[in-house]
């Protein structure tokens, strides 16, 4: 990371691989000069990880934190609070951990640079990705930093990336199946759009072990939505926040950089049952079925159930626009076949759900779809229960057709 940070523009192929590490230094940021990772003082043991992680979870549950009341995520999730296991526990750790590290990243003055590199400029992406959103230079290293911090955490079995062909077997003895989109909105990093990492997490089906490993990392990775365990987004934005859920609310953390800690700053999120934004690229106006068209005037012009008019707002990065639509309600869309079901649409309708909102292809729950293939496009409309319910009323509202432009 140093490297990457230095003058001297240089990616050599170690920046791509972690030292193997049981489990990973603890990134410490200093706020007053640039943002580097120093070197950790080292964790003794796992066991002595937890009794920490509970401690400091019992005294945040009585009076947050040390003295600034607040409570982190490890603290948070651990045995003192939401106690979702040691196994989910260590993985949690090991993906926040790779999250830092492409925050870091994606902030760097340097990352333009990748973009020259040799030794990724002929990389090449999975099957389902069209030209026009083709994984640049960093959607690869954000790829392989978390694959490379799963690989360490020894708790998962198979990940499936939207950057990869067919889903990777890791480890025989692993828990859990992550699905993933490493670095959503990519394509916008040049003009400091927000951009985001989406994940779902599964238990591994044991009844596969005994098939080929092909096929067993294949079927692992097409789960129903309705058999998530955990499922999270991490915005890079002017703040990094880790957004996720493990089947008992969605809760969200901001990263703090003076400590290197996601501390918890939304707690049992609620969508509010009615918005009055809706988020979606207008300019395909007179490309969309009658039913969306019908809709869409409808609210703006606050005709609708809500008798309200809605505004509109589109950043065009999935994890930017549904965050917001998490916050303050609304409804997120794109009715087109282009979203990624395994990677995409399902984690963030596991968190919409968790937080009382639904997640459609606009006739359909998104979690009762069974995937059938692993880069699975559909429609998908994320946000407040009843403007999702209103929309799905309008019948015709899924974009069959592309006209002038690229799926």
């Amino acid at each position: 990371m140093q490297q990457l940070l230095s003058p001297t523009i240089s990616y050599p192929s170690p920046l791509l691989h972690l030292t193997s590490h049981p489990f990973p230094p603890k990134p410490h940021f200093c706020p007053t000069h640039r943002l580097s990772f120093y070197p950790p003082p080292k964790m003794a043991s796992f066991s002595g990880f937890l009794a920490k992680s509970q401690m400091g979870m019992t005294a945040a549950a009585a009076a947050g934190d040390g003295a600034n009341g607040f409570s982190s995520l490890m603290d948070y999730v651990g045995k003192g609070g939401l106690d979702v296991g040691d196994d989910l526990l260590v993985l949690l750790y090991h993906i926040q951990f790779a999250c830092k590290r492409i925050a870091a990243l994606v902030a760097s003055p340097f990352n333009s640079a990748l973009g020259k590199h040799s030794a990724l400029t002929g990389a090449t992406s999975g099957a389902a990705a069209s030209d026009r959103d083709k994984p640049k230079p960093l959607d690869i290293v954000a790829n392989e930093i978390i694959l490379s911090s799963l690989r360490n955490s020894g708790k998962v079995s198979v990940m499936a990336s939207e950057e990869d062909d067919a889903p990777i077997w890791i480890n025989d003895d692993g828990p859990f199946v992550v699905v993933l989109d490493p670095l959503d909105g990519s394509r916008n990093i040049d003009a400091s759009i927000p951009t985001g990492t989406i994940f779902g997490v599964y238990n591994r089906l044991t009844e596969l072990d005994n098939q080929p490993t092909e096929e067993k990392a294949l079927l692992n990775s097409l789960q129903s939505g309705r058999k998530l365990v955990a499922a999270g987004y991490v915005l890079y934005s002017s703040a990094t926040i880790l957004c996720a859920s493990f089947g008992s609310g969605t809760h969200a953390f901001t990263l703090d950089h003076s400590t290197g800690d996601f501390i918890l700053t939304h707690p049992s999120i609620r969508i509010p049952p009615r918005g009055q934004i809706y988020s979606v690229n207008d300019a395909r106006y007179f490309d969309w079925p009658e039913g969306l068209r019908q809709y869409i005037d409808t609210v703006r012009q606050g005709k609708g159930k809500f008798p309200k008019k809605y505004s509109a707002r589109y950043i065009c990065s999935l994890v930017a626009d549904f965050h917001r639509t998490v916050l303050y309600g609304g409804i997120a869309m794109n009715p087109r076949d282009h979203l990624r079901l395994v990677y995409e649409a399902n984690p963030l309708s596991y968190l919409a759900e968790q937080a009382g909102g639904k997640g459609s292809d606009g006739k359909s729950r998104i979690l009762s779809i069974q995937p059938v293939k692993l880069h699975q496009r559909l429609p998908l409309f994320l946000g407040s229960l009843e403007d999702i319910v209103e929309l799905e009323s309008y019948g015709d509202v899924q974009q069959k057709v592309n006209p002038g432009y690229e799926v």
